[in-house]
């Protein structure tokens, strides 16, 4: 014996090396690939730089080259005046000279007026002889020498340090889980968080053989998150998270293993009756499978063939755990879950669908008769719900009612506390509790369902809704309600 333990703890051992030299030569795969993500992502920093750089020369190019059209067409037009002023400066300067071989004194006299009045008037006296523009483009000349240290300066952004979850602070509850978490040091360049997740059923560190793959959730602002609306079909959850700024993500925090256990069950379809139709977690009423069947098994009966009648097959592990068990028949139309209850507190949900006539929601001992119905023997509780003509609540146990004078829930949450002997029944929007019965399980308990005309589905692998357990410490420590129902089996 001494041996075989020595053996056992040499193969885990074993065992913890394979794993940890898998996950080492993943890690240097991810390193060589990380790396060159890293030098595509320089590159394109780069290409990106260089682009701005054209970008811009390209643009203050062209405004260098709009100020030298603006200045020029200005010296131009200034040209043509001066031009134009010269032209007639001319003509009327040729014209004097003509003026003075006038012999005339009276022409002469009218001639000189006409010719002052031209130089009066002239547009060459009214030309400034200044350009309008300076031949300067000093004031388009840049300085990048602030620029180039800049660049010059350019280093690796500091990687934000890995972030540790609070394990103390995190929370397992109402079909959620909070995470908590902080950074080692104060860094004020923190953009965001990302938070990543998978369920497991190992409880230690996250194995990279047999692991689903992680599920993201990004741009988290605080140091704190909420994951909602969980189904805990696994034991065990695996989270991790990491600190990114504006251009990189840091290494991920130590992963923490949160405890997510919770009861799950699909519904039994081997023993379920004959009119219905079950898949997974969903029953629904079918009126026309059980006259089918009858038909066919009668006619065998009414031959004497050796076919045994329909028994509940032993194929799968939970089926042959519990062992054969024969349909529901009659009017008990019923399907049981295929996992009992054995100890613990454990909750679960069903909703109806709006035009469900009748459905009873409870849960019953092992091997109940097959013509048994829920809340009529004294090894089944529940509660019934009539909407027959009209709609009738009521809590059922070893074939006596109690009028439930509250409106019917579209969710119904059942809690089940084995061990403290306690079965309550909650409006599942509301949490606020419908009926409770106490008493002292003495066999494991199977979650039962009853329906007619429609269907229900049941929601699993939740946790025990804080305030659930809050009306239990209430309920409990005010010594609860007694019921006339309840009794000690």
């Amino acid at each position: 014996e001494t041996l075989q333990r020595i053996v056992s703890t040499l193969v885990n051992k074993n065992d913890e090396i394979h794993n940890f030299i898998d996950m080492l030569n993943h890690t240097i795969s991810n390193v060589q690939v990380n790396s060159s993500n890293a030098i595509s992502e320089l590159d394109e920093e780069f290409d990106g730089l260089y682009s701005v750089l054209h970008e811009m020369k390209g643009s203050m190019a062209n405004t260098i080259q709009q100020e030298e059209a603006r200045k020029i067409q200005a010296l131009q037009d200034q040209l043509s005046q001066c031009s134009r002023a010269l032209e007639s400066s001319e003509e009327l300067l040729e014209l004097a000279v003509q003026s003075l071989d006038i012999k005339n004194p009276v022409e002469l006299l009218e001639a000189a007026r006409q010719i002052k009045d031209s130089v009066t008037v002239a547009s060459a006296f009214r030309l400034s002889l200044k350009p309008k523009v300076s031949d300067s483009m000093t004031h388009m000349m840049v300085d990048f020498a602030l620029e180039k240290r800049m660049l010059q300066a350019v280093k690796f952004l500091p990687v934000p340090k890995a972030p540790e979850i609070d394990a103390a602070a995190c929370l397992v509850a109402d079909n959620c889980i909070t995470v908590s978490w902080r950074m080692p040091e104060e860094d004020s360049r923190i953009d965001h968080f990302v938070l990543e997740y998978r369920k497991t059923n190992f409880d230690g560190l996250p194995r990279l053989k047999g692991e689903q793959r992680w599920e993201l959730v990004d741009y988290i602002k605080a140091t704190q998150y909420t994951l909602s609306g969980l189904k805990f079909d696994t034991k065990y959850m695996n989270l991790r998270v990491q600190a990114c700024n504006k251009a990189v993500a840091g290494e991920y925090s130590d992963p923490v293993t949160l405890e997510t256990k919770a009861f799950v069950f699909s519904l039994d379809s081997t023993s379920s009756h004959l009119n219905l139709k079950v898949e997974d977690t969903y029953v629904e009423w079918d009126p026309t499978g059980g006259k089918g069947q009858e038909k066919i098994k009668g006619k065998e009966n009414k031959n004497r063939s050796n076919t045994a009648s329909p028994k509940r097959s032993t194929n799968s592990p939970r089926a042959s755990a519990r062992g054969g068990r024969d349909r529901f028949a009659g009017e008990s139309y019923t399907v049981l879950g295929d996992t009992a209850v054995e100890s613990g507190q454990h909750y679960w949900e069903v909703r109806a669908q709006k035009d469900c006539k009748s459905y009873s929601v409870g849960v019953t001992y092992r091997n109940p008769g097959k013509f048994d119905q829920l809340g009529k023997t004294n090894s089944s509780w529940c509660i019934h719900i009539n909407n027959w003509l009209q709609t009738t609540f009521s809590a059922k146990h070893n074939n006596k009612a109690k009028t439930l004078d509250i409106p019917v829930p579209d969710r119904i949450g059942v809690y089940c506390d084995f061990d403290g002997g306690q079965l309550s029944f909650y409006n599942a929007n509301s949490k606020a509790l419908l009926h409770t019965f106490r008493t002292k399980f003495t066999q494991p308990l199977l979650p039962g369902f009853m329906i007619w005309c429609g269907g229900l589905t049941v929601s699993t692998g939740l946790q025990v809704p804080s305030a659930v357990k809050t009306l239990q410490k209430s309920e409990n420590g005010l010594g609860g309600s007694t019921s006339s129902l309840n009794n000690v089996a």
